[in-house]
C-alpha cells in the first residue's frame, strides 16, 4: 500500500477540491468521512473507488473489520495524519474517508411496498436538517424522500455527517412540486402537507396506509402550490407563542405518529 505524506500530493488536492459543490456536481463524485458511513455505503451497494486511511486516528484497528476492504477489493491509500486533516471533513475524525460516487434515482424507481409513507421536503435549506430527516426516514421505514426545489446539496459532507450515514440506505428522489403530485395522483397516495394553517392535528387523521408526508422550509414553510395542492393541511398542536418546529423535529414527530398507527393497525 503506497503512502502519501506530500499536501502538495495531485490526489489530495483534488480530494479538497470535492469539498466544494460544483466540483461534486461536475465530477459525480462525493467524498465520505467516517467508517460507520463507507460500510453503510459498502453495504447497500455503492461504488466506492477509493478509500483514504490514517492509522493514526483508527483506534479500534477497524480497518481490519469483517475484512472489508479486502472482500471488495477496494483500492485502499494511507496517507499521513497531516494529509488526513487536510482531506477531512470531521472536526473529530475516526481516520477514514472514501470517494463514492453518486446516484441519481427517479420518481419511476420507487418501490412501493408494506404501505411504507413518503416524505416530499420542499425547499430544505440546512444540510443538517436534510440530514436529520434521512436519519429518522431510515428509523421509521419510508418508501422514498422526495425532494421539491433542492437548496442543499443532497450530497453536501453535513447531509451525510447528519444522517449518520443513513443517506446511503435511503431513495432519494429530485423532483418538481408538479410532477411530484403528479405521481402521487397516479399512485394512488394521500397526500398530507404540514402546515400552521392546518385544519386537524396530526394525530386526528388516518396516517397508517400509503400515505405522503409534506413539509417545508422554516423560513417560508411550504409554497402555495402544496397549500393548495395538497390533499389536506395538517398541524403540530403548539402552546400560544410558539407557531413553528425545526422542520426535522416537525418530519420525526408526524413520521413517528405514521408508524404508531401502522402498528395499532396491525394488531
Amino acid at each position: 500500500m503506497k503512502i502519501i505524506n506530500s499536501l502538495s500530493n495531485v490526489a489530495v488536492k483534488d480530494l479538497v477540491r470535492l469539498k466544494k459543490t460544483g466540483e461534486r456536481k461536475k465530477s459525480g463524485l462525493i467524498i465520505v468521512d467516517g467508517w460507520r458511513e463507507i460500510k453503510l455505503a459498502i453495504e447497500f451497494g455503492w461504488e466506492v473507488f477509493e478509500i483514504f486511511y490514517c492509522s493514526g486516528f483508527d483506534k479500534k484497528n477497524k480497518k481490519n473489520e469483517d475484512g472489508i476492504f479486502f472482500q471488495k477489493e477496494i483500492k485502499t491509500t494511507e496517507v499521513s495524519r497531516e494529509v488526513f486533516i487536510k482531506i477531512c471533513y470531521k472536526d473529530k475524525p475516526d481516520g477514514f474517508l472514501a470517494i463514492i460516487k453518486s446516484r441519481e434515482s427517479y420518481l419511476k424507481d420507487i418501490k412501493l411496498v408494506d404501505e411504507l409513507p413518503v416524505v416530499v421536503l420542499e425547499n430544505i435549506e440546512k444540510p443538517g436538517n436534510l440530514g436529520a430527516i434521512i436519519r429518522t426516514c431510515a428509523a421509521v421505514g419510508v418508501a422514498a424522500i422526495i425532494i421539491n426545489d433542492n437548496q442543499t446539496d443532497v450530497y453536501n459532507p453535513n447531509v451525510i455527517r447528519a444522517s449518520e450515514g443513513q443517506i446511503f440506505t435511503q431513495t432519494l428522489i429530485k423532483a418538481s412540486a408538479e410532477e411530484t403530485r403528479k405521481w402521487l395522483k397516479a399512485n394512488k397516495i394521500k397526500s398530507f402537507a404540514a402546515a400552521t394553517s392546518g385544519s386537524q392535528a396530526y394525530t386526528s387523521v388516518d396516517l397508517s396506509g400509503l400515505v405522503a408526508i409534506v413539509l417545508g422550509s422554516e423560513a417560508n414553510g411550504l409554497s402555495s402550490e402544496w397549500l393548495s395542492g395538497a390533499d389536506k393541511l395538517i398541524k403540530i398542536p403548539m402552546l400560544s407563542g410558539i407557531d413553528s418546529l425545526n422542520v426535522s423535529v416537525a418530519a420525526a414527530i408526524i413520521l413517528f405518529e405514521t408508524l404508531r398507527q401502522k402498528r395499532l393497525k396491525l394488531k
